[in-house]
């Protein structure tokens, strides 16, 4: 029962949904996930404990950053959570704006969009 109620606390937020939307089609580093996104790096951060926490996300470290992508080998729970999650999001309007935003997102210079980020 406890899975479940992770999975379904996960599922909760909109943001969180667009995260997961967003790392749908592509891994992101935190600060790509936060121009996306638009809210602060420490609320960004948290969304991901709750997605890691779930079990629908991981990361790895590659220099300075830290990527996430979907969990590779999530449990029965949550790959039936998420492939439900994105068949029904995947035609909304605002995950098909975000899409196409994150697709230009994620071909930009992390270090570059972290150092304009601190300059706003």
């Amino acid at each position: 029962m406890k899975e479940i109620l992770s999975v379904a606390k996960a599922l909760s937020d909109e943001n969180r949904l667009r995260i997961l939307m967003m790392l749908s089609e592509a891994e992101a580093c935190v600060c790509q996930i936060i121009e996306l996104i638009g809210i602060a790096p420490s609320t960004v951060s948290k969304h991901l404990a709750i997605l890691r926490g779930a079990g629908f996300i991981d990361s790895y470290k590659q220099g300075r950053w830290i990527y996430y992508h979907l969990e590779r080998s999530p449990s029965a729970a949550v790959r039936g959570a998420l492939d439900w999650t994105v068949d029904c999001l995947q035609d909304h309007e605002a995950i098909r704006d975000d899409r196409q935003k994150g697709r230009t997102i994620c071909q930009q210079d992390p270090e570059l969009l972290a150092r304009a980020q601190r300059e706003r």
